[in-house]
């Protein structure tokens, strides 16, 4: 249902292996990206992951690992000829940045429609081959419900959440035994009542309960946070900064407002998730995986990111 590529594991400043923080997800042909940094497009024309195709752009925040590569993709993408509207969330400052933005690129052929968030849900829904954000009173009815939560960086900072809510089961049998013809079945898969031979059938009557969907996390750059054990809890993927992975960085971790592997591993741990992905490495790592114990020892089902790493997230 989800397809991921982190296109860059990397923190800070470029490396010759490494591009700097992104990820590009892909949700029935369309695609959400979170961050782009300086090497974004290169990144994707790597992996083949196509950029005509996004509909959101998701900024943590703007320091310039972050969003040096907006510009020249926005170009790019304008340059394809696209003309349906994207949309770019980001936290407080968005405006004023994608002001300055605009003066680089102020001929767009379509629309930018610019969100900023706090702390809050946001719907997204598949409209006309397009994800479309939509308002919060409509999330029980969303193909995907987008949260944020304020971090603890040095600057105003957002972390993500993408869930993808499953459907109950549908009972046939028991849509039969009530005499509901198969022409009505379809609404009442979606929670709809319908009226048929001057009766009303709830979708209760033939649905299971609640089951449990998709949920995908993405934290950086920021110090641990109590808060953030709810916001990520029982996610199917944990992607999370690792920006120093030796322990004895601590300090560096505190003074520069990140985390180590072992802190973003604890985090992991306490919040139940399934698999935690490390990214956004320090320039000074020359190698990340030498460190991959210090997470390990915590929470085993660690993954040390690298670009061009994919994942699929389906239901379980």
């Amino acid at each position: 249902m989800l397809d991921l590529t982190l296109l860059g594991s990397g923190g800070g400043m470029p490396r010759v292996n490494r591009h700097l923080s992104s990820m590009i997800i892909n949700y029935k042909g369309r695609k959400i990206l979170i961050d782009c940094g300086e090497g974004t497009q290169v990144a994707m024309r790597k992996v083949h992951s196509g950029f005509k195709s996004i509909d959101i752009i998701c900024i943590t925040h703007y320091h310039g690992d972050h969003i040096f590569g907006l510009p020249g993709l926005l170009a790019t993408i304008g340059n394809s000829h696209r003309t349906e509207s994207i949309t770019i969330i980001g936290p407080i400052g968005l405006k004023e940045i994608m002001e300055g933005i605009l003066v680089m690129i102020p001929y767009l052929p379509y629309d930018l429609k610019l969100i900023e968030c706090t702390k809050e849900s946001l719907g997204i829904n598949v409209s006309d081959n397009i994800l479309e954000v939509t308002k919060e009173k409509k999330l029980n009815k969303s193909n995907l419900i987008l949260s944020t939560i304020e971090l603890d960086h040095s600057s105003h900072c957002l972390g993500y959440s993408i869930y993808v809510p499953r459907k109950p089961k549908f009972y046939p049998e028991k849509a039969i035994e009530l005499g509901i013809p198969k022409e009505f079945w379809s609404r009442l898969q979606i929670g709809e009542k319908i009226q048929y031979e001057n009766k009303i059938y709830n979708s209760d009557k033939v649905l299971g309960g609640r089951r449990k969907g998709i949920k995908l996390s993405y934290i950086t750059d920021t110090r641990p946070m109590d808060t953030l054990l709810n916001f990520i809890a029982e996610s199917d993927l944990f992607v999370c900064e690792g920006t120093y992975g030796d322990n004895l960085d601590i300090e560096k971790a505190i003074k520069n407002k990140h985390m180590t592997f072992e802190e973003a591993a604890e985090l992991a741990y306490k919040s139940n998730v399934k698999e935690l992905l490390l990214t956004h490495f320090s320039p000074s790592i020359e190698d990340p995986n030498i460190y991959k114990l210090n997470a390990k020892t915590i929470f085993n089902n660690t993954i040390i990111g690298y670009d061009g790493y994919r994942k699929k997230l389906t239901y379980n």
